[in-house]
């Protein structure tokens, strides 16, 4: 009899948890068999003649009992505790400036990696891998190595944010974990591919000494494994991670520097492996205690066609935005106009100063990047739960006045970035008095029309990140793609036929066209929010 009581408890329990308060016995009678219960169970388990009788009881009880009025089921006591039951429009204002302070706070804060390599290149001459006394060859060696690695795996990048993150959201983490796993496993076969190909290239053409090439594939493959390795952290909500991989490797490299003969390349392959075993370990520990003792929701394997097929858009806007970062520093380098190359590419200090300052802009907008996609990810959900259904418009207006006003705080941001960038080119603790070096007027050109580039940049990626929250990806991935065609297009008339700097003006009006063709489409998107939210789920 007390085991037909604990019994009937849990059932009552279990009953409430999969349908909240239920509208009749039948219902109550079906929720029964779907756990498993059979009719020729019910009296041994539960005391009862039949599943209509047990029914009976739990509706009773669940409908009369004081304890499970209000009954909710699982999935609505979870949606209670993590969403507002209210948003008021008066409540607007603060709830926009809570988000701006934890979101732009928590932007900047991840950029502390990057401030890492600064300061050791400001105290040291050297970062992870970075050399202030590298000579034109080595440097060119190096920073070809740093753009293949970076573009080989933009798009795995992408992908393991979207994938990874689908799978983490339901709290899939065995799917997460293998998702991770496959998609670090063909991104490494990716990167020794791509290799594979540039040396038959040159084997063919000789473009560079076999020894150069080295240099650049051993950069290339450590930079893009490092860049793999970090992208789940931010999916994970573990970026802290990231500074943790960042400091150890430069410390690292920095020690074996100052510590003994080995040489620039070696001390940074040992600094950039360190960071990479950091990031991996991490990521092993964490899943192994994430998933030990549970089942994959999702099934166990993972579907290559099915991802592919979700996924292509991102994969190929995540190559391409690497592309357009560097086909202005590609065609400079390679124009030849002012004497003979060495080499196809060959790297110039002076331009390369210039788009390094003006990159500062783009990193300085991180913050912006990162709560404007919150905020437009929660406002959306909030504001289609309090506009009625019948002013859909209101919907719209609310979230397309936003949209503006975080556009707005892009540019504000971006001023406060110009003024930080006048004082590190005319302060007297500026760029001078930390290099003891003057920066020619070539490079302070290239670096504000380098810097209007990437304010650009940063608008149409802006506009990107509200149109893929909706799964509209196409748009941003043509824009992005035609953005780099007139990039090349003009960067290589330019740098040919009136200046090698001048290919940095390419880079600006292709940000130009591919802000022009996101915000095009991004109005659109924002006019019709409801339909594209709707359609989305």
């Amino acid at each position: 009899m007390e085991n037909h009581y604990t019994n009937i408890k849990s059932l009552i329990e279990n009953t409430k948890d999969k349908i909240g308060k239920p509208v009749s016995s039948q219902v109550v009678a079906a929720t029964i068999e779907s756990l498993g219960i059979r009719e020729k169970d019910t009296m041994s388990d539960y005391g009862f003649t039949s599943i209509k009788d047990l029914a009976d009881l739990i509706f009773y009880e669940l409908t009369t009992d004081r304890y499970h009025l209000n009954a909710k089921n699982a999935k609505e006591r979870e949606v209670l505790a993590t969403q507002p039951k209210t948003i008021q429009i008066s409540d607007y204002l603060r709830i926009k400036t809570k988000i701006f302070a934890e979101y732009y706070s928590l932007g900047i804060f991840h950029l502390l990696p990057v401030l890492i390599q600064i300061a050791a290149i400001v105290l040291f001459g050297y970062s992870l891998w970075t050399f202030v006394g590298f000579n034109q060859i080595q440097s060119t060696a190096v920073v070809l190595g740093v753009i293949i690695g970076l573009v080989a795996t933009g798009g795995y990048v992408q992908v393991i944010g979207r994938q990874a993150s689908f799978y983490w959201n339901y709290e899939d983490y065995r799917m997460t974990k293998q998702t991770i796993n496959y998609l670090h496993k063909v991104g490494l076969l990716s990167i020794f591919f791509l290799l594979v190909a540039i040396f038959l290239l040159n084997f063919f053409f000789h473009i560079y000494p076999y020894e150069i090439l080295f240099v650049v594939f051993a950069y290339a493959f450590l930079v893009g494994t490092l860049l793999l390795m970090l992208a789940p952290l931010h999916t994970i909500k573990q970026r802290w991670v990231i500074t943790l991989a960042i400091f150890s490797g430069t410390a690292a490299a920095i020690l074996l520097k100052e510590t003994t003969n080995l040489q620039i390349f070696a001390t940074h392959w040992i600094g950039i492996g360190l960071a990479i075993l950091v990031a991996k370990t991490f990521l092993s520990v964490y899943f192994f205690n994430l998933t030990k003792n549970k089942k994959a929701i999702s099934g166990n394997e993972i579907k290559v066609p099915v991802m592919l097929y979700h996924n292509y858009q991102y994969f190929f806007y995540g190559i391409f935005i690497y592309i357009f970062i560097f086909i202005d520093r590609i065609l400079a380098w390679s124009s030849g106009l002012n004497g003979n190359l060495p080499f196809l590419v060959y790297f110039e200090k002076n331009y390369e100063l210039g788009m390094d300052l003006a990159i500062l802009v783009f990193l300085l907008l991180a913050g912006v990047l990162e709560y404007s996609i919150a905020s437009f990810t929660r406002f959306i959900d909030i504001g289609q739960k309090i506009t009625d259904h019948k002013t859909p418009e209101v919907f719209n207006y609310q979230l397309r006045k936003m949209y503006w006003q975080q556009v707005l705080l892009l540019f504000l941001t971006s001023a406060a970035a110009f003024v930080l960038i006048y004082f590190i080119i005319n302060a007297s603790w500026g760029f001078e008095g930390q290099f003891n070096e003057v920066l020619l007027q070539l490079s302070i050109k290239v670096c504000l029309i380098g810097g209007v580039g990437y304010v650009l940049l940063a608008w149409g990626m802006l506009n990107a990140l509200y149109l893929f929250t909706l799964g509209q990806a196409m748009k941003p991935l043509k824009a992005i793609i035609y953005a780099c065609l007139l990039n090349i297009f003009l960067g290589f008339v330019l740098s040919r036929f009136f200046a090698y700097e001048y290919s940095v003006v390419g880079m600006l009006c292709g940000a130009a066209l591919f802000v022009a063709l996101t915000l095009k489409a991004n109005v659109k998107f924002l006019k019709n929010l409801d339909y594209y939210y709707y359609a989305a789920y």
